[in-house]
């Protein structure tokens, strides 16, 4: 959203905060069954040499190369997706937000030297930095003002996107993780209905892939920046809600895989990618359906992308929204409660189903880090208990769940001590700072508690990966060994599991599958063989092992990677060459008739109301079964599971 926050050090934090621009040293990891303990205080380590570059997770953490656990500490640094309201003279700056006119680039730029904007961002503890952009501001070849970089006369005469450029890396220089945000299409305040509300709203898909390409490209040899935050605040237009998975243009599961994997492939193997959820859908109107679905969608249908360890889910939370309530005030405004209506229990309980289950449940396909990429409140102007009382319960429930988060936003403007408030930095026009610690923010308490809180520190340990595989309206070919490959099963619609997974549930209707590395790591051989099987020349004589039933097998020492379908009926499988010797041993796994999984089944539910078979953590899928005879749709019944070993 767009909303501007307030801050400064206090004299008593401020050997705390020493760390500045670093973490404190870390101490071995605790597993994730124990309670998260404090990093070890011994010589504070400059935030620069604290971390390794790039990132990736490791099931609900965020881990640098090293594999240490890298916690998002972050703030939104907003201004380059724009502050103008949308109406009146765009030079005006009445008519931008709070009356603070960004000039199409990071706020504060006017007012404050770059350096002395991080330096104010290493006092709050922070450690990463999302940094919005439009994809207007991308293509705007206007030179920025002089009084819009006054305080950094360095910039004169550059473009938004050059300013964005020096913002970068400056950021990165001092040791910040960035994360790159598309936060609108135009370079205008978020978030209403404005033209913005979709990826598409305002310009085409493609047109956003290709501006999304050509910023990771741009980026890709600064190792510090970190991520890719597709899309900010996906919301109904005037007309049209967005959607998790109808396959249509307003498909936001859709669009986010299929940029995601692009991002992957063809422009920067290393960039998180990062997934908001839907924010709102329907008409905020008494008696109407409306919703804030945020990431509820997830446990039926999750990302895959090519590169496994690279997804991040993202949610945002303001206390004057709700689960149904859109934030607005008059028109737009239901009866619905907003968070800051809610009491602790209740908050906490709506937090856990709209996101905090992502995270909280492991061995999931849709397990994954979970970032609260957005949460602020006012500062030292709200005397509204109910709104100050929600922010405390909030951060107290960002402690208890050792979530990820980023704070919005971090640099705003003052006069006299008075502004929009919800910054936590803010500057005056003689360049004066006040700050969260200057000893007048209620805000300080909450935010110091925040950020030094204990949490997980060290080593995390790799993890079983489970990855959901959805052919619903295409191709979803998770593997970057066969997309180099020529179509196996053209004309299909067709199905493979990332590199290093294999294939081990199938759904009876719905196309679904499932894969993991459990038990035995990446089996394919090195050399990436494989075989297309149409047919059941590999069924052993006496080796029926489901009589009466069509069954395309895998050869002995080769395993289920990946199949295909034309409509609901069962094509090809696809089979490769294990780098190892696997088990002979096979066992029929039924599931025409209702779930055939294992008791204590991992995974998930990754084919939501349809029949499902898995076999077990130790086995792997060599073979499927189906019949085409009369009433049947050629659709999975059986899954051929072989030990591993």
């Amino acid at each position: 959203m767009g909303r501007t926050l307030v801050r400064s050090p206090l004299a008593a934090v401020a050997a705390a905060l020493a760390t500045l621009l670093g973490l404190l040293t870390p101490v071995a990891a605790a597993t994730p069954a124990q309670t998260p303990t404090a990093a070890a205080a011994a010589a504070p380590t400059p935030l620069a040499a604290s971390w390794t570059a790039p990132l990736s997770t490791r099931g609900r953490w965020i881990v640098d190369a090293d594999g240490n656990r890298f916690k998002l500490k972050s703030g939104n640094w907003h201004g380059a997706s724009g502050t103008w309201n949308g109406s009146g003279d765009a030079a005006d700056p009445a008519n931008h937000h709070a009356g603070e006119d960004s000039g199409r680039m990071p706020l504060g730029l006017d007012r404050a030297p770059i350096a002395d904007i991080l330096t104010g961002f290493a006092e709050l503890g922070i450690n990463s930095i999302r940094l919005p952009f439009s994809n207007e501001m991308v293509h705007d070849t206007v030179p920025v003002t002089d009084a819009s970089v006054a305080a950094n006369p360095q910039l004169r005469g550059r473009t938004p996107l050059q300013v964005y450029d020096a913002v970068v890396g400056a950021l990165t220089d001092a040791g910040f993780a960035v994360i790159l945000n598309n936060h609108t299409n135009t370079t205008r305040w978020c978030c209403g209905v404005d033209g913005n509300e979709r990826w598409n709203a305002s310009q085409s898909t493609a047109a956003w892939e290709d501006d999304w390409l050509f910023m990771a490209r741009r980026y890709r040899d600064n190792k510090r920046v970190v991520g890719a935050d597709l899309y900010n605040e996906v919301r109904r237009s005037v007309l049209d809600d967005p959607n998790w998975g109808a396959g249509d243009d307003h498909d936001w599961f859709a669009a986010s895989q299929h940029l995601g994997d692009r991002i992957l492939q063809e422009a920067a193997p290393d960039l998180l990618i990062i997934v908001e959820g839907i924010n709102w859908t329907g008409l905020p109107i008494d008696g109407f359906p409306h919703d804030r679905p945020t990431l509820e969608p997830v446990q039926r249908l999750s990302h895959t992308l090519v590169r496994s360890g690279k997804l991040v889910y993202s949610a945002h939370f303001y206390g004057y929204t709700g689960p149904r309530h859109s934030g607005a005030t008059g028109i737009g405004e239901t009866h619905d409660p907003r968070y800051s209506d809610l009491g602790r229990d209740d908050l906490y309980a709506e937090l856990r189903r709209q996101a905090f289950y992502v995270p909280s449940t492991p061995d999931q396909h849709f397990t994954a880090p979970l970032w609260i990429s957005e949460f602020g409140v006012g500062g030292r102007d709200e005397t509204d208990e109910r709104t100050r009382a929600w922010f405390a319960n909030f951060t107290d429930f960002l402690i208890q769940t050792d979530a990820d988060f980023a704070y919005w936003p971090l640099v705003g403007r003052h006069e006299n001590r008075h502004g929009n408030g919800w910054a936590l930095l803010h500057w005056d026009a003689a360049g004066h700072r006040m700050g969260l610690y200057d000893g007048d923010d209620w805000r300080a308490d909450a935010w110091t508690r925040l950020i030094g809180a204990p949490a997980r520190t060290g080593h995390v340990d790799p993890v079983p990966r489970w990855s959901m595989l959805s052919p619903d309206h295409g191709d979803f070919v998770q593997s970057l060994r066969l997309r180099a490959r020529p179509d196996w099963d053209s004309g299909a619609r067709k199905a493979a599991c990332p590199d290093g997974q294999r294939l081990v549930g199938l759904a009876h209707t719905g196309n679904r599958g499932l894969c993991t590395d459990t038990g035995a790591g990446d089996l394919w051989a090195a050399s990436g063989a494989y075989e297309v099987v149409t047919d059941e020349r590999y069924v052993a004589a006496g080796g029926d092992w489901a009589s009466g039933y069509t069954k395309y097998q895998c050869r002995q020492g080769d395993f289920m990677t990946g199949y295909a379908v034309r409509g609901a009926a069962v094509s090809s499988v696809l089979c490769a060459t294990a780098r190892t010797s696997l088990g002979t041993g096979g066992r029929t796994v039924w599931f025409d008739r209702g779930d055939n999984r294992p008791a204590s089944a991992k995974g998930g539910d990754f084919a939501y109301g349809n029949y499902k078979g898995q076999c077990a953590d130790g086995e792997y899928a060599a073979g499927i079964a189906f019949t085409g005879r009369v009433g049947s749709s050629r659709t999975p019944d059986a899954l051929y599971c072989r030990s591993l070993t």
